[in-house]
């Protein structure tokens, strides 16, 4: 007996203490719940703590608060786990919704910023001069009359647009701008004859933003609607055309966008859905692209410019142009400039389908080639080429220095060469990635890089204003590839040095070039100074 009386009080002070423990809102059932029910909810939840989960909560009109009866019988936080009493927990701000789930109260979800809704007004986009409080007195830029020059002056141009030739430091046009801006007057469809470096971006850029300021629209646009769209065939030009109309309309407050391949296409797509656009500068690929869905509509384009015709038909883009063309007014109802670097019969076919009754310019390579740019011929053995190169680009006035290759194997292995010399250098090819060659292109410009090499494909894209020397590591197959070669340095009437090297393998091109820009190339040995001595070659 004295066993079981021990056994027995055990029990019962076991019970006893468990009783004393559970306060009574939490071991009583909730009413109308079976005892079942309720061991089943403490399984599910003790199996969702086990798997890495919270357990679930139950509200009830029983539950627990803070202030109310029998509230002191629950312990403490503190005598359960050790840790810091807290205090009493917040009431809930959850209310139960119409399917009985809570609603969680807080900060609403975040939303993307997807910019003005289509269909803004033209005024909605940030202007320019509310940029620039300070008043512009056009007394305060005067340029004299000279015999032979035509001055912006002379030219019908609105104030906005004179006071950013003024800060950009334009005083006479160049000959192709004179042609286009006296002619563009009478709102003529023009076909070109102009290189690059001539001036016949601001050219065609002044006669779009003339004619908008002259013709403002009224009322609401819709985004993605262009009222001028400019085809060219690169992307670097594209990103320069872009550049000269942000320049240009810093003061008028027209928008231009450029749209090209190689970039992030849903960050171009939010530009062009930011508001309503004036100007789109782009490639054919990425703009057809965008037209087919509807990101970009060409119905309402007023002006049409193509540039670097001659490109796009050697390129293969004239296909991707007619669809392009088909999108937009028929030709009777728009104006289009047409610029190309040569007037091939192929080429005038091309202005007379797109264009009605165009007036024709053309300014001669001469005067790119022959009066700006100093033209000078190394006769040279192929193994003394690299040698005569070094030599040169030690002399300091060869501050930034493009060099020209044919092959892009070759042009690769010139640069990193040239990089062993410590040479500050950087390869533009067709096979550089399109973010690193807009940061060569910067760091060229910039100049942090002074000496770019580069083929022909990437050359074209080229527009440095202040590029010293242009180097013809290797000549050209073509004339026109020289005339655009040595047309990176000398541009808009600045003076340059294009100097080319010619082996046994490469002279027999030269009468050509020379028939082609109608002159004479001065060929000559280079001086003993800029070749190694004999005795170190055979070593």
């Amino acid at each position: 007996m004295g066993l079981l009386q021990k056994l027995a009080r055990k029990i019962v002070g076991k019970s006893s203490k468990s009783d004393r423990a559970v306060p009574a809102s939490v071991s009583s059932q909730p009413a109308g719940k079976p005892a079942g029910e309720q061991r089943s909810r403490r399984s599910s939840s003790s199996q969702s703590s086990r798997r890495g989960h919270p357990p679930r909560r139950e509200q009830s009109s029983d539950s627990w608060a803070p202030g109310e009866p029998g509230s002191a019988e629950r312990p403490a936080r503190s005598e359960k786990s050790g840790r810091p009493d807290r205090g009493p927990r917040p009431p809930r701000r959850d209310r139960p919704s119409r399917d009985g789930r809570p609603n969680r109260s807080g900060p609403p979800p975040r939303q993307r910023d997807r910019g003005p809704e289509r269909g803004g007004s033209h005024t909605d986009i940030p202007r320019p001069e509310a940029l620039d409080a300070t008043p512009w007195d056009a007394a305060s830029f005067q340029v004299t009359p000279e015999e032979g020059k035509v001055r912006f002056h002379d030219v019908d141009l609105p104030a906005p647009l004179m006071r950013a030739i003024q800060e950009l430091g334009f005083e006479y046009c160049t000959p192709i701008q004179a042609e286009v801006l006296t002619k563009a007057t009478h709102s003529q469809n023009i076909s070109g004859r102009a290189q690059t470096g001539t001036g016949k971006t601001a050219a065609f850029l002044i006669t779009l933003m003339a004619d908008f300021l002259h013709k403002p629209i009224e009322g609401e646009r819709r985004n993605g609607t262009p009222r001028a769209l400019v085809i060219a065939p690169t992307r670097e030009l594209v990103l320069q055309i872009a550049k000269d109309a942000s320049a240009l309309g810093k003061y008028s407050g027209i928008r231009c966008e450029a749209v090209y391949g190689g970039m992030d296409y849903d960050k171009q797509r939010r530009q062009l859905d930011a508001g309503p656009v004036d100007i789109i500068a782009a490639t054919p690929g990425r703009l057809l692209d965008y037209a087919s869905k509807g990101v970009v509509n060409l119905r309402s384009v007023e002006v049409l410019v193509i540039d670097e015709a001659d490109r796009m038909l050697d390129m293969g883009f004239i296909p991707d142009v007619r669809r392009i063309i088909g999108q937009t007014p028929r030709k009777e109802q728009r104006r289009t400039l047409l610029f190309s670097a040569t007037l091939t019969d192929d080429v005038r076919r091309l202005a007379t389908q797109w264009m009605t009754d165009p007036v024709e310019i053309e300014i001669e390579p001469e005067q790119v080639t022959t009066d700006t740019v100093e033209q000078i011929v190394y006769s040279v053995t192929t193994r003394d080429k690299f040698p005569l190169l070094m030599n040169l680009l030690k002399d300091p006035a060869f501050k930034r220095v493009l060099i020209f290759g044919n092959r892009r194997d070759r042009t690769k292995r010139l640069s990193e060469r040239l990089r062993r010399e410590r040479i500050s250098c950087d390869l533009l090819s067709g096979a550089v990635e399109q973010r690193r060659r807009l940061s060569i292109l910067e760091d060229f410009r910039s100049g942090r890089t002074r000496v770019v090499v580069a083929t022909d494909v990437a050359g074209r894209g080229i527009h440095i204003d202040d590029i010293t020397h242009v180097i013809n590591y290797e000549f050209p197959y073509e004339p026109e590839d020289y005339v655009h070669r040595i047309g990176r340095t000398g541009r808009v009437g600045t003076e340059g040095v294009a100097i080319s090297f010619a082996c046994e393998d490469e002279s027999f091109i030269i009468p050509d070039i020379e028939a082609y820009i109608g002159r004479t190339l001065p060929c000559r040995v280079p001086d003993e100074a800029l070749l190694p001595p004999r005795q170190e070659q055979r070593a």
